[in-house]
């Protein structure tokens, strides 16, 4: 299911017109979708290529008059979803919704970093390997927004065991921290400032062709935010919104 340093293992987009979602993404990343009943209700796979890669699911009515807006979420694999959830709490973090079973499919809890920026944790009822992909339709990197990269990268670091990579000198907006999970360079955090209204993960998915998936955004109703921009490495990224106002982003080789 997951190696010891607890790496991404689900990708989740909560939706207010899962419809028209899937018509959005499906055109811009290339995903592939499979509607499931699960737990009483319609799950749609997403599918890169024969991977399943995550899914989405109409917001419940509570989130929604909760305020919540549409968003994408990633679980965290984890050996031991309860076990997992007192260690954010011990280590300064919420739990917004304790270790729930899911039949058939997992365990999984509903929790946020010290900043606030949330997450899910997850163990599958079936033992599975999730490897980190380039390939087009699979999430190529995950950065957080925060206030405090610092803190939160003690926070990781000690909760799932990250290692910080070489950081990069953004000049007068500071240090973008990479972090490395089983070996692996996966993300970056940073003091970013879209943090002042509220800290968050954001999620690059691959793309074949920057400039093509960008246009393909604006004539479907999303927003380009930034880009397309080339950054170090060679890669080029796009950060945009989806017509329901959810962030995502895309990364595309050199």
């Amino acid at each position: 299911m997951t190696n010891a340093q607890n790496p991404f293992v689900w990708y989740e987009f909560m939706s207010s017109d899962v419809a028209a979602a899937k018509t959005f993404y499906g055109k811009v990343v290339g995903w592939k979708f499979e509607d499931v009943p699960v737990s009483g209700m319609t799950y749609t796979l997403l599918r890169a290529g024969d991977r399943q890669i995550g899914g989405m699911m109409a917001m419940p009515q509570h989130l929604r008059d909760a305020g919540l807006k549409p968003y994408w979420a990633a679980h965290i694999g984890v050996y031991d979803v309860d076990a997992a959830a007192a260690k954010v709490r011990q280590l300064g973090g919420k739990v917004h919704r304790e270790p729930t079973d899911i039949p058939n499919v997992g365990r999984f809890a509903a929790v946020s970093d010290r900043q606030g920026a949330n997450f899910l944790m997850f163990k599958p009822s079936q033992p599975g390997e999730r490897v980190f992909s380039r390939a087009p339709g699979d999430v190529g990197w995950h950065e957080l927004h925060t206030t405090d990269w610092a803190n939160a990268f003690e926070f990781y670091s000690a909760m799932f065991g990250w290692a910080r990579a070489d950081p990069f000198d953004m000049g007068p907006m500071g240090i973008y921290q990479l972090f490395t999970i089983g070996g692996t360079q996966v993300g970056g955090m940073f003091n970013s400032p879209a943090a002042k209204q509220g800290c968050f993960w954001l999620y690059y998915f691959n793309v074949e062709d920057i400039g093509a998936a960008a246009g393909c955004i604006s004539d479907n109703g999303g927003k380009i935010m930034h880009g397309p921009q080339q950054v170090p490495g060679g890669g080029w990224i796009v950060q945009a919104s989806d017509p329901e106002g959810a962030a995502f982003a895309l990364l595309a080789p050199r």
